[in-house]
């Protein structure tokens, strides 16, 4: 058969493409940073397009690290000053990608970028029109458990540092009063009549690093969100506890802001749950509830934490110490079972359950219940995927190449991934993974043009039918519709997006389309030669 096909068998020649050597990073988080930084500091041009109105992204909202319990903005911040300032980082905060279209070194990106309603050329950053105006709204920033205004900076700590107009509140947008904000800025740079911008750019690589949200935990009805005050998410904890939150840093009740005696935090909310369709671990769950027993009993030395687990997942380097230092030094008191019950008595939460370890039931009076809730994919991650032609799996995590050889290489070729977009981990993984992925766009960006593979579709345009059969199923967007000069419509194989995979060829019902290296004549030449052996 090997032979039967050899003799049938032509030269193939690789062909060779010009490459745009620049980089684009989607999502402005830690992962999204550092990705840019190393793509930058090695001599390529880079944008970074932001949603929000800084970069930041969740690790901005956070009040320490562990397993070391840094200041996360102490080593956030500097990293975030460094993108604002680098002579090779282009920032587009308060945007958003719009479409993507061409292939791996030459990528045609439009980004949307929306109104600010504020001029930041002009801009100084006082911070004046954020102080006077008089609309207050819910706090995003702060899981809304504070009030902003309707022209806001997010966090004191922002990048840039330029305020951006709620168009959704502010009352001049809406009804045509007020405008204080305009009247009172030093440097005219309110603009009501902003609009948004479409931009489009080249670039040769993209990495995606769009962060993560959390899982909806108001679905969880049976421990008390929403019906308590008391009851309360880990990032909304995470700003309670931070200096720059809404209680300054101090740990204070939200229905009566008096300090907790008694704190319940209950794990696994959101995570290891087949009954609503995620069972996976989030991975970082449970060394951020042992983090906030440590910093409770920091912020209250009298009180007591008690947290609620299924068990316990510590395998980074120094957390299972990291977890044993929170019950032997700081007092922490583990309950394995999960929480069955949850009412209101005397101002206070009781939860009831049973501790599955020593088989007894146990009721607890608490002041305050922190739900650790788990990861899921960042909001409008799934419609990213479609726009960047790569795949994703059920939860909306983006799926690598190869789990083991490829970790951080889409399906598409030219686009990256980093950080928790492809799944549940922590911050110093991210960062690994983001550095790991632009060393994956240096290397493309090291050679002076791109060899594309010979082994590609091929179509006979002189058979084509046009039905397109063949453009549904490509799974890389590599079939492209062509007229020809006599108005007839036919398909083409971009070579740059081929993956040589084969479908095409299996889907053409006139079967005009070959695989190079894999042409019918060879294919009928091996089973010829097998059924006529002698």
């Amino acid at each position: 058969m090997a032979v039967a096909a050899a003799a049938r068998r032509q030269p193939l020649y690789p062909s060779t493409i010009d490459m745009t050597k620049r980089g684009l990073v989607i999502g402005g988080g830690i992962g999204g940073i550092q990705a840019a930084l190393d793509m930058a500091d090695a001599g390529y041009e880079v944008t970074i397009v932001e949603r929000r109105s800084s970069i930041g992204g969740n690790m901005a909202r956070m009040d320490k690290i562990f397993p070391t319990l840094d200041c996360s903005a102490c080593i956030l911040s500097p990293k975030m000053a460094e993108v604002g300032s680098h002579p090779r980082i282009t920032l587009y905060t308060w945007s958003e990608i719009e479409d993507v279209s061409g292939f791996v070194g030459n990528f045609e990106v439009t980004i949307r970028k929306k109104a600010r309603y504020v001029d930041t050329t002009k801009c100084t950053g006082c911070g004046e029109c954020t102080y006077r105006c008089p609309i207050k709204t819910p706090d995003e920033f702060n899981l809304n458990l504070g009030r902003r205004r309707a022209i806001y900076i997010p966090f004191p700590q922002a990048v840039p540092y330029k305020p951006v107009i709620d168009k959704d509140y502010c009352t001049y947008l809406l009804r045509g009063k007020c405008g204080l904000c305009q009247k009172i800025c030093p440097a005219g740079a309110i603009d009501y009549q902003q609009e948004d911008e479409l931009i489009q750019e080249k670039f040769g690589a993209i990495v995606a690093a769009t962060g993560y949200s959390l899982v909806d935990w108001t679905m969880y009805g049976e421990y008390g969100y929403g019906k308590y005050k008391d009851v309360i998410s880990s990032l909304q904890y995470e700003r309670i506890l931070s200096a720059s939150g809404p209680t300054g840093g101090h740990i204070l009740r939200p229905s009566d802001n008096k300090p907790p005696k008694v704190v319940a935090i209950i794990a696994c909310v959101g995570s290891r749950d087949e009954a609503r369709g995620r069972p996976y671990c989030s991975s970082v769950c449970c060394m951020y509830t042992a983090k906030y027993t440590m910093l409770t009993k920091e912020h209250i030395p009298d009180s007591k934490v008690f947290v609620f687990y299924m068990d316990i997942r510590a395998t980074g380097k120094m957390y299972e110490e990291f977890v044993r230092r929170a019950q032997e030094q700081y007092g922490a008191i583990y309950v394995r079972g999960r929480v069955s019950k949850m009412f209101s008595r005397n101002g206070r939460i009781v939860l009831q359950g049973a501790d599955t370890l020593l088989g007894d039931p146990v009721e607890l009076e608490a002041d305050l219940v922190v739900l650790a809730v788990g990861m899921t994919s960042a909001t409008g991650a799934i419609d990213l995927a479609k726009k960047l032609n790569i795949s994703h799996d059920a939860y909306g995590f983006f799926t690598e190449s190869h789990p083991k050889l490829r970790p951080v290489e889409s399906s598409t070729p030219g686009i990256f991934i980093a950080g928790v977009c492809q799944g549940p981990k922590d911050i110093p993984l991210t960062v690994a993974q983001a550095s790991s992925a632009a060393s994956k766009v240096m290397g493309l960006f090291s050679m002076d043009k791109l060899e594309t593979s010979p082994q590609v579709a091929l179509v006979d345009a002189r058979r084509c039918v046009g039905c397109f059969r063949c453009l549904q199923v490509c799974p890389f967007k590599a079939i492209e519709e062509e007229t020809l000069r006599d108005g007839s419509r036919v398909a083409r194989v971009n070579p740059a997006l081929c993956q040589g995979c084969g479908l095409c060829a299996a889907t053409c019902l006139p079967a005009v389309i070959s695989l190079k290296g894999f042409t019918d004549d060879q294919l009928l030449a091996e089973v010829e030669s097998l059924c006529y052996a002698k």
